[in-house]
């Protein structure tokens, strides 16, 4: 029987706790990035099991509502974030026009030879020193993308210092007196985040990355930095803009 005395079915059930979990985020009785009761309660609550709690949970997550941290809970989860892909596309810019607070880390960085695509898209030879840097970036503390990006290495030598410093794509360049850049392309695919990307951007193994590899160079057409981003998927949105 459910709570309104109606008989139902086990699968009914949890899509009732579902639902009724869902209107109660839309209401505001739990708000983004708020920690939803145990599923101890959850079940109490709505006189179901475990089991038809952890499934109506796992419906949740799939909808983008909510997410499962790892030895925290289950947290309601923000609204996507929408991510133009325009000719100046800025983390920082992004993210705090949607009234949240931008951050990154410097994961690592290092020198290594360019590949011949990298080479090829940077303007340089093949094998050119070139300087990588991995950093994570995120929203409100939450991990949103994870960018791999290559820059030369003999222009921007410590580089990953001033990174580590600044925190910013941005003020790197412009430590080093580039004081404006452009996309001139971006490429998106989507894939399953491996093992390291998913720990890092507290997902859930299995779950779907954006990828987009983009090429920023000056005003002038000289190539900058090339970048390969992982954003999960389930926190941000592409939008394409024509402009």
């Amino acid at each position: 029987m459910s709570l309104s005395g109606e008989p139902t079915t086990g699968v009914a059930l949890w899509r009732r706790v579902a639902d009724s979990i869902e209107q109660a985020i839309a209401d505001g009785i739990y708000a983004r990035d708020t920690r939803l009761p145990g599923e101890l309660e959850i079940a109490k609550i709505h006189r179901v099991n475990r089991h038809t709690v952890r499934r109506a949970l796992a419906a949740l997550a799939e909808r983008g509502l909510v997410r499962a941290e790892r030895g925290s809970g289950t947290y309601v989860e923000a609204p996507r974030i929408a991510y133009p892909l325009r000719s100046r596309t800025r983390f920082s810019e992004i993210v705090g026009a949607g009234g949240l607070e931008a951050s990154g880390q410097l994961l690592s960085a290092s020198v290594e030879p360019a590949t011949r695509d990298l080479a090829k898209r940077l303007g340089l030879k093949t094998d050119a020193p070139l300087l990588r840097i991995d950093a994570l970036r995120m929203a409100n503390r939450i991990p949103i993308c994870l960018g791999t990006t290559w820059l030369d290495a003999n222009r921007f030598a410590d580089g990953g210092r001033v990174y580590e410093k600044t925190r910013s794509m941005t003020k790197l360049l412009a430590h080093f007196g580039v004081r404006d850049y452009r996309r001139e392309w971006t490429n998106v695919s989507a894939s399953i985040a491996d093992a390291a990307d998913a720990t890092r951007l507290d997902l859930a193994l299995g779950r779907p990355v954006l990828i987009a590899d983009s090429l920023d160079a000056e005003p002038n057409g000289t190539p900058l930095l090339t970048t390969r981003a992982r954003f999960a998927a389930e926190r941000v949105q592409f939008v394409i803009e024509n402009k």
